[in-house]
């Protein structure tokens, strides 16, 4: 629901912004500059991070924990890439959250996204610690690691979305 507020946010801005009734010149703005490159190869680590989950999550309901530390590593591994490279991204852009209402909506749609990345990633750590105990296999385990997967599964299909909205459409 959240997620869904700030996306009709960002369309009914986007639409107030159009180049025929706008003292900004269109959307975005004239100046700012979006580097869908970079973003994008992110964007590649992060939806194959939802792959190398589903590989966590199989390798659990097999009780094969080793397999599952591999698998949840290589998933934490491309989450934090994502992260950093989103970091590097802001440190980069030309504009501050403040300029208009174009980089406000950037910055708070891609910002919470980060947010939500990075609980995941914490939850990862907390998963990977739970998974020490003695009772680690599908049916101890399987539940909590699957809600994990569901929640990875979700800041990727939002990030693909994000991803289009804000970088692909013109």
């Amino acid at each position: 629901m959240f997620f869904s507020g700030l996306f009709a946010a960002y369309f009914s801005l986007r639409a107030a912004n159009s180049p025929k009734n706008s003292v900004l010149g269109g959307w975005p703005p004239t100046g700012d500059k979006i580097d869908a490159v970079s973003v994008g190869i992110a964007t590649i680590f992060l939806v194959m991070s939802s792959f190398t989950m589903q590989m966590a999550v199989a390798r659990t309901l097999r009780n094969d924990r080793r397999g599952f530390y591999g698998w949840l590593l290589l998933t934490f591994t491309l989450g934090a890439l994502f992260a950093g490279m989103q970091v590097a991204d802001y440190i980069g852009r030309p504009f501050p959250i403040s300029q208009n209402a174009y980089t406000s909506c950037f910055y708070v749609l891609t910002g919470f996204h980060l947010l939500h990345v990075c609980g995941g990633l914490f939850a990862m750590v907390i998963m990977a610690g739970r998974a020490r105990s003695k009772r680690f296999g599908g049916h101890h385990s399987g539940p909590p690691v699957e809600m994990l997967s569901y929640y990875w599964h979700f800041v990727d299909v939002v990030w693909i979305a994000l991803y289009a909205m804000i970088f692909l459409l013109k």
